[in-house]
């Protein structure tokens, strides 16, 4: 038989040091892993300033987030969106108030009495 001194390691002991080891190693990852904090994300976040007014919003058909600034004195909404292939913001659209408030006063051309129902009939 073989004899083992006090300071000897066997295959037991040395396989279990490895296994305590590689465990240490991955419930410090776990931690590090689940106690990032989260993103921050900015939609519907609306601020103003002077004569501006800033917020965000999403867009669905491309999923983008876009930057919409409100000027009051010059009654313009513009639109800018970042481009990340360009690493540019670039404006998507820009559309004159003073345009829609004159749209929205213009009389509808719909003939007067009652109103169509939900398939356009006449009752």
């Amino acid at each position: 038989m073989q004899e083992h001194s006090p300071r000897s390691v066997d295959s037991k002991d040395f396989v279990i040091g490895i296994l305590s080891t590689t465990s240490a190693i991955l419930l410090v990852g776990v931690l590090i892993i689940n106690t990032r904090p989260e993103p921050a994300w900015a939609d519907g976040m609306t601020t103003a300033g002077g004569a501006y007014v800033l917020t965000v919003g999403g867009v669905g058909i491309a999923d983008e987030e876009h930057l919409y600034i409100l000027d009051t004195p010059a009654e313009r909404l513009i639109a800018y969106r970042f481009n990340a292939s360009r690493q540019q913001i670039e404006i998507t659209q820009g559309i004159e108030l003073t345009d829609l408030r004159r749209a929205a006063a213009q009389p509808t051309s719909q003939p007067r009495g009652r109103r169509p129902d939900s398939r356009g009939r006449r009752p």
